[in-house]
């Protein structure tokens, strides 16, 4: 019998335009011989079961909360794709949990440390992975530019502690402008962390599990006339997405050494995505994305693309590591 799978997007984070993009393509992807898969609109006030003529979009009912079902159907399995909150940062995870009903992302808690980068990078220090500097701040406290600036040198970023897609982010190259850049961090969270840049090339890899074993997919290196990896470069194709990533092989070996060690650090067991920055010094951790972007356009599904799988047999990976729980 066929399981019944929810692919689960929007949310009330500014990511919601995105995660939809990313559910309904990773809905369309899923092969339909094996599940039945159901695409499910995340609001604030309901959870709504929908289909989609194009860009038309209907509401088929609503998903009772109670038992995570659709007039009478079960389902069996979630397919997370909100970025930010709830999707990214645990609170889903710990809801489907509480349920039993397994999930293709990470467990709350990994999700909860991963979307936090400042805890991210505090837990993963026993690694031995290199990270920038930093200075941690939370909404409230007071903060002295000069006192940062001689800590961190400049440049420096500028970024809240929880979200994606660069919202809230600035590079600071002068302490003039660093007043107006914690507080632009500050409108998308509480929290926010001010980080040494470090100068080099963005190289990003994802990991997930198949048959019990991480399975690293090819590892991209991103290119882009923007100062940073910004929302611009992100999705309007303002850079280059080189897969494989135009590396050495021992560089390559180095930074799958890192994602699995990371990922079995944290106790992965979904699909993340990690970024990085080779410098002069070496590859430097940047962050992990639980819940890694999945439209079209995206870096997961490039990489696996050029691994030789199909999307289908990805998510066929991804659904039954989860059922397997």
């Amino acid at each position: 019998m066929k399981k019944n799978v929810a692919v689960i997007y929007g949310g009330p984070s500014s990511e919601r335009p995105i995660s939809i993009l990313s559910g309904r393509f990773a809905a369309s992807q899923i092969d339909r011989d094996r599940y039945n898969v159901y695409e499910v609109l995340f609001n604030a006030d309901c959870w709504q079961v929908v289909s989609w003529d194009e860009d038309n979009m209907t509401v088929l009912g609503v998903v009772d909360k109670g038992n995570f079902s659709f007039e009478g159907v079960k389902f069996d399995v979630a397919c997370i794709m909100i970025h930010g909150i709830p999707g990214e940062n645990g609170l889903l995870q710990g809801y489907f949990e509480m349920m039993d009903v397994p999930v293709t992302t990470c467990s709350s808690f990994v999700c909860t440390i991963a979307f936090n980068k400042y805890s991210c990078k505090r837990l993963l220090a026993d690694t031995g992975v290199k990270m920038a500097d930093d200075i941690f701040l939370r909404r409230g406290e007071t903060w002295d530019v000069d006192a940062i600036v001689k800590k961190l040198g400049l440049p420096v970023f500028v970024k809240p502690s929880d979200g994606g897609s660069s919202f809230g982010v600035t590079k600071v190259k002068d302490p003039s402008q660093m007043n107006a850049a914690i507080e632009y961090a500050f409108s998308e969270g509480d929290t926010i962390l001010i980080e040494k840049a470090i100068t080099g090339r963005e190289l990003t890899q994802a990991i997930y599990m198949d048959s019990g074993q991480s399975v690293a997919l090819p590892i991209i290196e991103i290119v882009t006339p923007n100062e940073y990896f910004d929302y611009d470069a992100k999705y309007n194709g303002k850079s280059e997405e080189l897969c494989p990533a135009p590396i050495s092989k021992e560089m390559a070996d180095e930074i799958t050494f890192w994602t699995k060690k990371i990922y079995a650090h944290l106790g992965g067991r979904g699909l993340i995505r990690i970024d990085y920055i080779v410098g002069e010094e070496g590859v430097f951790f940047l962050e992990i994305n639980a819940t890694p972007g999945m439209t079209k356009m995206s870096l997961v599904p490039k990489m696996v693309r050029t691994s030789g799988r199909s999307m289908p047999e990805f998510f066929n990976a991804l659904i039954d590591t989860a059922l397997a729980k």
